[in-house]
C-alpha cells in the first residue's frame, strides 16, 4: 500500500475510533441524565402485603417527580428510574438482588424493603459499597447501632410508641395490673415485645406471661391457652399482618379475652380488618403516622391531604404507615440531591445525614444513629372496621373502648 493510502486509513481509522468513541459518550452522558434507585422488594412470600404497599407509593412518587421534569440536581433536572426485583421475602435473596442493583444496574440509591430483619440486611450491602441506604419501614434501635454511615431511616424509633401507650391505657382503665406479651422471633417483633414488657414493669405492671414464637408459626393454641390461664388486664402480640390474624381468630377459638388487646402492628393496614371484619374490633395498636395528620411542606404533596386525596383516587383505599413513610423517603434523596447538586456518593450521604425537611408525612431529621427523631406518634384502635385514632390529643378522633366480651 502507498504511503498516502497508509495515510487514508489511518486517518479513516482515527475518525471510526472518534466516531465510535463519541457514541459511546453519549450513551454515557445520557445515562447520567438518570437518577437510578433500586428496590429489592418482598413482592411474592410471607410479606407480600406489605412489600406491595412500598411500590405502589414508589411508583407513584416517581410518577410524580418525572411529570414534573425530574429532580434538581445542579443546573438541570434529571428523570428517575426506580429497579426493582422480587426477593419473595428470603433475606439471602435480598442481600443478592441488592448486589445486582449496585454493580449490574448501578443504582445511585438504595430503598430498603420491608421489616427491621431485611433491612438489616440490605443496609450491609448498601455499606459495603457506600450506597445511601433509605428505609421506610424499619424502626427497631438495633438496626441502627451497626456502624452503618450510609442507613437512614424515616420511622422513628420503636422505644417512643410503648411507654406513650401504657400511659394512655393505664390512664383510661386505671385498674389495669398486669400484662401477657406474645411476641415473634423477628428483629422488630421482638423488640416491640421487650419494649413493652419493660415500658409496662416501668409504671408499675406486672408481666405475667412474656414469650416468643417462632416465624412461620401456624399454630398459637399453646402460647394463648398458657396466656388465658393468667387472666390477663392487657394482650399484647407482636408479628405482622398474618401472624396476627390467626392469633386473633384462634383467641376467639379459645376463648382468650381481656378488656384490653393490643396487636402490632397489623390494625394499621386495611388487610387485617378486612381479614378479621367484626373480630378486629376493639384491637389497639400502634403506628408511626396517619393521614388525620395535617403536616405541609416541600416535595411533590404540599400537604397530608393532598397525598390522601391522590392515594385515595389511585388505590381506592386509604393510606397507612408504610405507605406515608415509603412516599416520603424519596423527598430525602430529592433534597440531598437538590442541596448538593451532585451524584458524588460521599457528598449524597453527607447531605442526606443532614436532612431536616417538612414533608406531608411530617418532620424528618436524622439523628446521629440515622434514625428520623422521635415525635408524638398514634395511638389507634378498630371500631366498627374501621380505624380510629386514641391519641395524640391534635388528630384525636374517638375515645378508648375495652374489647367486645
Amino acid at each position: 500500500m502507498s504511503d498516502m493510502g497508509l495515510l487514508r486509513s489511518a486517518r479513516l481509522a482515527l475518525l471510526a475510533g472518534g466516531l465510535a468513541a463519541g457514541l459511546l459518550a453519549a450513551g454515557a452522558a445520557k445515562a447520567q441524565e438518570v437518577i437510578k434507585i433500586g428496590a429489592p422488594l418482598a413482592l411474592t412470600g410471607g410479606l407480600a402485603d406489605e412489600g406491595k404497599k412500598q411500590d405502589i407509593v414508589w411508583k407513584m412518587w416517581v410518577e410524580k417527580v418525572n411529570a414534573a421534569g425530574g429532580l434538581q440536581v445542579g443546573d438541570k433536572k434529571m428523570k428517575v428510574e426506580l429497579i426493582e426485583y422480587d426477593y419473595q421475602s428470603e433475606g439471602q435473596r435480598a442481600s443478592q438482588l441488592a448486589e445486582k442493583l449496585i454493580n449490574d444496574d448501578k443504582v445511585q440509591f438504595l430503598f430498603a424493603p420491608f421489616g427491621s430483619g431485611h433491612t438489616k440486611i440490605v443496609a450491609g450491602v448498601g455499606e459495603r459499597y457506600q450506597i445511601p441506604t433509605i428505609a421506610c419501614v424499619a424502626s427497631s434501635e438495633s438496626v441502627f447501632d451497626q456502624t452503618f454511615k450510609h442507613l437512614f431511616g424515616t420511622l422513628s424509633p420503636n422505644g417512643g410508641m410503648t411507654t406513650a401507650m401504657v400511659k394512655l391505657f393505664k390512664e383510661k382503665y386505671p385498674e389495669t395490673k398486669t400484662i401477657a406479651v406474645l411476641g415473634r422471633d423477628d428483629v422488630f417483633p421482638k423488640s416491640m415485645a421487650e419494649g413493652i414488657a419493660k415500658a409496662a414493669e416501668a409504671q408499675g405492671l406486672t408481666v405475667a406471661y412474656k414469650e416468643l414464637y417462632p416465624v412461620g408459626t401456624m399454630d398459637h393454641a399453646a402460647a394463648l391457652s398458657s396466656i388465658k390461664a393468667t387472666k390477663p388486664d392487657w394482650i399484647y402480640i407482636t408479628g405482622y399482618t398474618q401472624d396476627l390474624i390467626l392469633a386473633r381468630k384462634q383467641m376467639q377459638d379459645l376463648g382468650v379475652t381481656a378488656p384490653i388487646v393490643t396487636m402490632v402492628t397489623g390494625p394499621s393496614y386495611k388487610e387485617f380488618t378486612e381479614g378479621l371484619g367484626k373480630l378486629a374490633n376493639g384491637i389497639t395498636s400502634s403506628s408511626w403516622w396517619h393521614h388525620a395528620t395535617s403536616y405541609t411542606g416541600e416535595g411533590v404533596w404540599p400537604t397530608t391531604a393532598a397525598f390522601y386525596e391522590e392515594f385515595k383516587a389511585k388505590t381506592g383505599g386509604d393510606p397507612d404507615y408504610v405507605h406515608g413513610s415509603c412516599a416520603a423517603a424519596g423527598e430525602v434523596i430529592a433534597d440531598a440531591l437538590e442541596r448538593t447538586g451532585s451524584l458524588d456518593k460521599a457528598k449524597l450521604r453527607d447531605a442526606i445525614a443532614a436532612t431536616d425537611i417538612q414533608t406531608f408525612y411530617g418532620p424528618i431529621k436524622f439523628g446521629p444513629n440515622g434514625m428520623n427523631l422521635p415525635r408524638e406518634l398514634p395511638i389507634i384502635q378498630v371500631q366498627d372496621e374501621t380505624i380510629k385514632v386514641l391519641a395524640p390529643a391534635a388528630i384525636k378522633n374517638a375515645d378508648m373502648i375495652a374489647m367486645p366480651k
